[in-house]
């Protein structure tokens, strides 16, 4: 009998492991000439405002559901911030942090705030993607510091396995679970201080930090604005397993890709940056008329916005930022004139500084209360991949 038992068990583990694995979307799950085609089938299934919002419903539940977000532990509110080593730079002032996501796990990275004095600042989310360099790259520091100096508190922050963040390994499972709760707290914690005005909330990364980007604005509309950067493809669903590791895109009454969770921003503002070098080649044909239609419905159309960059590559560059810069300007009520400009914006008044000087917990003891390793975040948080 304990034989059977046994066997079942393994049995059902197996049909686990098949049923979740099934449900998965990796990479490129299509091909390009296919994703053209069913782009046109996702077209067909809805004509006016109110079908497409009972299809974005369902997309958007089927992201919470994939994710086992609703799992997650109800939090008090309580951040248990470590702020520390305030550097003044040039019109901007750069800060060490730490916020408790959940009790024991950790989120690292950086606080850029204006010198200039007001009441209330716009906030922006800045997830990096994988990143040789972590956070602390220089063109994260170039795009938190510049948009710093216009007016507003830019966020840089780990991902998980990556930088500071070492209480997990990237590949544990639940990355993309980890990850999408992570960038909430992130918001719920810039939403937290009273020099944060709620109605000028943004966010941006480029690559893997879009996936973390576009996915908190479809499910969190407390994203104001939002700039996903060469990412959102109609045939690729990110390599990795932080961003299709679970099941965000399908579900047994449902398929989906990224094209349609980015339209879920809608109609609130949104730009994509695009590229002639990777899987965003085809945007200005294929995943912006798609998502332009969705907005057409808000009577929107001049919220969404992309730009194309044919001659550049997979990153996060100056042209890249500077279209970011002018978005978030406008959306936000930031202010340009901050930045030195000729013929093109200048970012020379930036200091690069080096990652020592960004690390949270170098001279520094750790929380003692720090959950070490995936099978303890996976045991404190009893989440099971289905």
């Amino acid at each position: 009998m304990k034989r059977y038992i046994c066997l079942m068990l393994t049995v059902f583990s197996y049909i686990s492991i098949w049923s979740q694995d099934t449900m998965l979307c990796k990479g490129e799950y299509w091909s390009e000439d296919e994703a053209a085609l069913i782009m046109k089938k996702f077209a067909a299934q809805w004509h006016d405002l109110a079908s497409w919002e009972e299809r974005a419903n369902r997309i958007k539940k089927g992201i919470i559901e994939g994710l086992q977000l609703e799992q997650m532990p109800k939090i008090s509110g309580t951040f248990n911030a470590i702020i520390r080593d305030k550097k003044k730079m040039d019109g901007y002032i750069v800060e060490n942090i730490a916020i408790e996501s959940f009790p024991g796990f950790y989120i690292t990275g950086n606080l850029y705030r204006p010198t200039k004095k007001n009441k209330t600042y716009a906030a922006i989310l800045s997830p990096h993607g994988h990143l040789k360099n972590k956070r602390f790259t220089h063109y994260v520091q170039k795009r938190c510091a510049t948009l710093a100096r216009m007016g507003a508190i830019v966020f840089a922050y780990d991902m998980v396995g990556y930088g500071e963040s070492n209480e997990v390994n990237h590949d544990i499972p639940i990355a993309l679970l980890l990850q999408t709760w992570n960038s909430k707290r992130v918001l719920d914690y810039l939403l937290s201080r009273p020099d944060v005005d709620p109605e000028r909330i943004g966010m941006t990364g480029g690559s893997g930090g879009a996936t973390q980007t576009f996915i908190l604005a479809a499910i969190d509309d407390r994203i104001k604005a939002s700039a996903p950067v060469v990412q959102v493809s109609a045939h690729f669903f990110g390599g990795c397993v932080c961003e299709s590791g679970m099941p965000i895109h399908k579900g047994y009454d449902h398929q989906t890709n990224n094209v349609e969770i980015s339209a879920l921003c809608a109609p609130r503002p949104m730009l994509l940056v695009s590229d002639g070098n990777d899987w965003t080649r085809n945007t200005p044909l294929i995943e912006y008329p798609y998502i332009q239609k969705v907005y057409a419905l808000y009577d929107a159309e001049h919220k969404v916005e992309n730009v194309h960059l044919p001659m550049e590559k997979h990153d996060y560059g100056f042209s890249k930022r500077t279209a970011v810069y002018n978005f978030f300007s406008h959306h936000l009520e930031l202010d340009s004139n901050n930045i030195p400009y000729d013929d093109g914006y200048l970012e020379d008044f930036i200091t690069i500084l080096p990652e020592e000087a960004l690390t949270v917990f170098k001279n520094m003891p750790k929380p003692t209360n720090l959950l070490q390793g995936d099978k303890a975040v996976m045991k404190y948080l009893d989440i099971h991949i289905k």
